[in-house]
C-alpha cells in the first residue's frame, strides 16, 4: 500500500495573520466519515472532525508561514512553504503527496496538485480540516492580543469591521503589509 499524504492550507487571503498547512496520511483501517472541504462545514463540524482525523490518522501536521515570511516571499511561496513544512513533520514519510489546487511545493517525493481536491481526496479534505481549525485557533489567539481588530469574529479577512478597525487603530504587528489594503493604509494610520 503506498503512503499517500493529503495537503492543504488556510489563511491565503486574509489581511492578517500567518498561512497554516497540514498534512495527513489517512489510515484505510480507520476510516473517518463525513471528511469534506473545510468550508462546507460549520465551525462545529470541523472542530469534531479535527478531533476524530488527529485520533485516527496514521499521521497528521500542521505548520506555518509567519506573517514576515509572507511579506518577504508573497503568499503563494509562503504556503507552498507552510505546505513542506507540514509534510517535513509528519512523523511517519509518505510515498506520495496530494496537494489542494494548481501549485506544489518542491519536495524530494513526488507531489501532484489536484484542482478542488479538498472535495474529490479525502486526504486532502481531512488536511482542509486540520488546517482551518489550527488557524482559527491562532487567530483567536491574536484575538486576545488585539482585541481592537476583532480577528475573533473575522479571522483577519477583508471584512467592512476589520477594514473599520484598520483605519481607527492602524496597522498591527501581525498584518500583511505587502497585501493592498494594509499597504494603502499604512501611511494612513500609526502602527500599533
Amino acid at each position: 500500500m503506498t503512503l499517500v499524504c493529503g495537503v492543504d492550507e488556510a489563511g491565503r487571503g486574509p489581511l492578517a495573520g500567518p498561512v497554516l498547512a497540514a498534512a495527513v496520511i489517512l489510515d484505510a483501517g480507520r476510516p473517518i466519515e463525513g471528511l469534506a472541504d473545510s468550508k462546507q462545514l460549520t465551525s462545529r463540524q470541523r472542530e469534531s472532525r479535527a478531533r476524530e482525523i488527529r485520533a485516527r490518522a496514521l499521521a497528521w501536521s500542521v505548520a506555518s508561514a509567519s506573517v514576515e515570511e509572507i511579506d518577504a516571499l508573497n503568499i503563494l511561496q509562503a504556503s507552498l512553504l507552510a505546505m513542506r513544512r507540514a509534510v517535513e513533520m509528519l512523523a511517519v514519510k509518505p510515498e506520495q503527496v496530494l496537494v489542494d489546487g494548481l501549485h506544489r511545493p518542491l519536495m524530494d517525493i513526488p507531489v501532484r496538485a489536484i484542482v478542488k481536491g479538498d472535495t474529490k481526496v479525502a486526504a486532502i479534505s481531512a488536511a482542509s480540516i486540520l488546517a482551518k481549525v489550527a488557524r482559527d485557533d491562532e487567530m483567536r489567539a491574536l484575538h486576545r492580543r488585539y482585541p481592537e481588530y476583532g480577528f475573533d469574529r473575522h479571522k483577519g479577512y477583508p471584512t467592512p469591521a476589520h477594514l473599520a478597525a484598520l483605519l481607527e487603530h492602524g496597522v498591527s504587528v501581525v498584518h500583511r503589509r505587502t497585501f493592498a489594503p494594509v499597504r494603502a493604509l499604512l501611511g494612513i494610520g500609526q502602527q500599533a
